[in-house]
């Protein structure tokens, strides 16, 4: 159980950085349109959100079934950035203009996507 656990968190790494580049991809192309962000992006964003929880998650239940953690420390620091800066942005680009709405949840994308990367590089 504990390998496919394993296998689950690193196949989920790699798919949520491919989802943060397109979702940093679809939201770059709003801001410089000047385009109000649609339902379909807000929603893709916080499902990205939501699956990266269960990301992490996956990789918790992997350490405590007996998992052993090859990256050390700074691996988990990614991954709680990541489960906290993603909601906390959305959040914040809640409060004004649509093309801020818009450069906030780009923004964060490409950052959590950098955060996936370094994740993936160091575990």
């Amino acid at each position: 159980m504990t390998q496919l656990l394993a296998f689950a968190h690193g196949y989920g790494a790699r798919v949520l950085l491919i989802f943060a580049l397109v979702l940093g991809l679809w939201g770059a192309f709003y801001y410089f349109t000047n385009t109000k962000v649609s339902g379909g992006f807000r929603s893709s964003y916080l499902l990205m959100a939501g699956v990266t929880v269960v990301q992490g998650l996956a990789g918790l239940a992997a350490l405590i079934g007996g998992g052993s953690p090859r990256a050390g420390l700074l691996h988990y620091v990614y991954g709680a950035f990541a489960v906290l800066f993603l909601p906390g942005a959305y959040l914040y680009s809640r409060g004004g203009t649509d093309r801020r709405e818009a450069l906030v949840l780009a923004g964060a994308a490409w950052i959590v996507a950098i955060a996936y990367f370094r994740g993936i590089s160091t575990g």
